[in-house]
């Protein structure tokens, strides 16, 4: 097994040591053993509240070995509202067993492994899907048919394909919040920007069927599927990158402008009203390939890198200037090795989480960096995520529960399983402001103390 992180007995001694202050951290813990790894994990829609828990959609993939085919699964997942699990119950979780909070509700067999997953927005019943080919395939999960993955199965046939890439496109994907626009980066050097607007209404019609149940084999699916499926051409394809685009992503305010990251080291920003060359290149935004990016919800001037060089780098897009010489606002160096997926926290904009092949979550608050209280800990550091034994490959925030996160990691030879998706949240002491929990302390504290017999 390759342990980023150190040794085997290491990393063992690490998870030991963290599973004993589950308690104290966490006021939500779930851990579910995946039979398969999936390289992306995705909230969808909340459908239902409740006293003590919501229950909320969950996309994830299954990247499977051949002897059944690679899948997109629909969950439904139980999110336990903050300050209802007891603190015993939430750290007695079984390392190798599927989590009672997440239920599978539907598979799609997917043509190609799911390398990326990613929401609309405006819509939803709709996700878009990166596999190892050039084209983005865009899903109604609604209307999608549940398919049982058997060898042999024809692949589920997708709601829209788009094209536009020359060569394999296989992560830089996103949707856009203020329009139903799709942007992506591949191996081509470009990134593409397609509109599914005219599309959207027409998806969900109950008259599509899926392909002949004749057609066995996924050659002759495959083929099904190209024929079957509308296709989609760019509205834009963007040329600045010397190498295969890695992330893509949206500004929050704005359908025409958008950035990109990628193996080159390169962070551009481009501006769709003005052409398809880049607005503004950062020639050596980092030490080495890029591989994530994202773009701030609440202050649209701060954009997040991540990088094979270990670091997240924070930069301010009305300080890149246009020779490339742009210098990021700060560099968080807490990661042992390559940063692997950025995001802002949906809740506050100071915040965010950083997941690196080291196989820690860090979440970094940049306000509270040159304030730090622990001289050896990186600065804005202010929680760790040790729950996964190996590189965490993805996780995503959840909006309608801000500070609820699911992680998943490729951790398969350690757990007895495919890999690891863990839904966690921190104890909100962590985070609060801390005159407002010193004051809760000392309630409690107060509390406490009257309910002590004397004698």
């Amino acid at each position: 097994m390759k342990e980023r992180g150190g040794s085997r007995a290491a990393v063992d001694e690490r998870y030991a040591q963290w599973k004993s202050l589950i308690p104290v951290l966490y006021d939500w813990f779930a851990n579910h053993n995946l039979v398969w790894p999936s390289l992306s994990c995705r909230w969808g829609p909340q459908f239902e509240q409740a006293t003590y828990k919501n229950r909320q959609r969950l996309y994830l993939s299954e990247q499977t070995d051949g002897s059944v085919p690679n899948t997109l699964v629909i969950a439904n997942c139980e999110v336990v509202k903050p300050r209802v699990a007891a603190a015993e119950h939430i750290s007695q979780f079984n390392e190798e067993a599927r989590s009672p909070f997440v239920k599978k509700y539907k598979t799609i067999i997917h043509p190609g492994e799911v390398n990326r997953i990613r929401e609309l927005p405006q819509n939803s019943r709709i996700i878009a899907t990166h596999t190892d080919s050039p084209d983005v395939l865009i899903w109604d999960v609604e209307s999608q048919p549940n398919r049982h993955a058997v060898l042999g199965a024809t692949d589920s046939r997708p709601d829209l394909i788009l094209r536009g890439h020359e060569e394999n496109a296989e992560f830089a994907l996103a949707m856009c919040p203020a329009e139903p626009y799709v942007l992506s980066g591949g191996k081509d050097k470009s990134v593409v920007w397609w509109s599914i607007q005219d599309h959207i209404s027409g998806l969900g019609d109950s008259s599509k069927s899926e392909t002949s149940p004749g057609a066995s084999g996924s050659k002759h699916s495959k083929t099904a599927n190209e024929k079957d499926s509308p296709k989609v051409d760019p509205r834009g394809v963007f040329h600045g990158h010397d190498s295969t685009v890695e992330d893509v992503q949206f500004c929050p305010s704005s359908a025409q402008e958008f950035c990109s990251v990628g193996d080159d080291a390169c962070l551009i920003l481009w501006d769709a009203r003005t052409g398809t060359s880049p607005a503004v290149k950062v020639e050596k935004a980092h030490g080495g390939d890029v591989h994530c990016v994202d773009w701030n919800l609440h202050d649209v001037n701060y954009i997040l890198t991540g990088s094979a060089d270990n670091s997240v780098r924070m930069w301010d897009r009305r300080n890149l200037g246009s020779g490339g010489a742009g210098s990021p606002i700060h560099k968080f160096e807490g990661h042992k090795a390559a940063v692997l997926c950025v995001q802002w926290s949906p809740d506050k904009s100071s915040v965010f989480g950083s997941s690196a092949e080291d196989g820690f979550l860090n979440v970094w608050d940049h306000e509270k960096v040159g304030k730090k209280k622990n001289p050896n800990s990186p600065g804005g550091l202010f929680f760790q995520h040790a729950g996964h034994r190996d590189k965490i490959v993805d996780f995503h925030w959840n909006s309608s529960d801000p500070w609820t996160i699911v992680s998943v990691s490729d951790d398969g030879e350690s757990t007895g399983g495919g890999g690891t998706l863990q839904i966690w949240r921190m104890s909100d002491l962590i985070y609060r402001p801390e005159e407002e929990v010193l004051s809760e302390l000392e309630n409690f504290k107060s509390h406490l103390a009257s309910c002590t017999p004397r004698g």
